[in-house]
């Protein structure tokens, strides 16, 4: 076990961007440490992308520690459709929220960024030193840039002014609280929905976008809640350190995954046309590893864990009998009907 670098007993912790799935994670990890106090504003509340406000914000409340979970996020069609609103508004959250951290001493600050930072054509499993070593998967161009702005604003900031801050950059995540809305969700969830939306309708196939070759890391977000409160405890350095499984699967493979977690047994039509992604993206988790800290959720169990978490919290339905016979008893929220 690594030395402890920070102390969470009795800390103030701004969680900016609380009512996210990251931050809605977060929140439940810090729930079970021992921290003082957790302070958190609504996007209502606090436009993180208006300055003003936001260095009054943290004045005010003088948090111990900052993490910065907020973001505006989205899959491939909402990233390409707009690529100048994702650039604008994370690169003002992230510049406001670490600069109100600076003038007020916040301690610690912690960024949570993206494995889209990464070149598209980046060695794999990606280290962290393949930054800004080739060009960005242009889908998500403006969202990653942002993202490495934020990244290397908290190493300058750093080295100019001695703030501890530390980024964290996690794989693909899936988890309670995930956008399930198909114009705008990644592909873990939009699949989830798909299949399940499939089973009830006993609809026997089911299209999906690219050719399903591209491979994929995943990460349940309470593993991620977890490697944050790691990291904030035992790490302090300006390298950024990725976070991930260590582990990746085909889109095909994630397609009959999810089928099979369902209850759902038809066919897959993959569409060639539309736009695949990167080739692959698989973190090289090394250095997190030696640190002391691995993932603890398979990617099957993780699945399991966001139907029914959805279920408890969105209310039920019961999925009809499968083509073969076999009751289709797992339980759906209505969210996803």
């Amino acid at each position: 076990m690594p030395e402890r670098v920070f102390d969470l007993k009795g800390a103030r912790v701004w969680v900016a961007g609380h009512t996210g799935m990251v931050g809605s994670a977060l929140l439940r990890r810090l729930a079970s440490t021992d921290v003082g106090e957790i302070i958190t504003a609504t996007s209502a509340e606090l436009d993180l992308r208006q300055q003003a406000p936001t260095h009054a914000f943290v004045q005010d409340q003088r948090p111990d520690l900052a993490i910065i979970a907020a973001a505006r996020v989205g899959g491939i069609q909402a990233n390409r459709n707009a690529q100048g609103s994702f650039l604008y508004d994370n690169l003002m959250i992230a510049a406001n929220a670490i600069e109100a951290c600076r003038l007020a001493g916040v301690s610690k600050v912690v960024i949570l960024g993206s494995s889209c930072i990464y070149p598209r054509e980046a060695p794999q499993p990606i280290p962290e030193e393949a930054l800004l070593t080739g060009p960005l998967e242009p889908t998500n161009e403006g969202y990653s840039v942002a993202k490495i702005a934020a990244l290397e604003l908290a190493k300058m900031y750093r080295r100019q002014f001695g703030l501890d801050a530390i980024s964290l950059m996690p794989t693909n995540l899936y988890g309670p609280g995930d956008n399930f809305d198909l114009e705008t969700a990644h592909v873990l969830p939009a699949l989830l929905r798909k299949v399940v939306e499939a089973a009830r309708e006993e609809r026997r196939y089911i299209e999906v976008w690219g050719s399903g070759r591209p491979r994929r890391e995943f990460l349940h977000v309470d593993d991620l809640a977890d490697a944050t409160v790691y990291a904030i405890e035992h790490y302090s350095d300006e390298q950024h350190l990725n976070i991930g499984t260590g582990e990746d699967i085909s889109i095909a493979e994630l397609a009959r995954l999810v089928a099979e977690v369902v209850g759902w047994e038809g066919e897959f039509w993959f569409d060639p046309s539309m736009p695949d992604g990167a080739p692959r993206k698989l973190l090289d988790v090394s250095r997190m590893q030696e640190l002391g800290w691995s993932a603890a959720i398979p990617l099957s169990d993780g699945i399991e864990m966001v139907l029914a978490e959805r279920s408890i919290t969105d209310g039920e339905a019961d999925l009809p009998e499968t083509s073969s016979g076999e009751a289709g008893r797992r339980r759906f929220p209505r969210a996803l009907q």
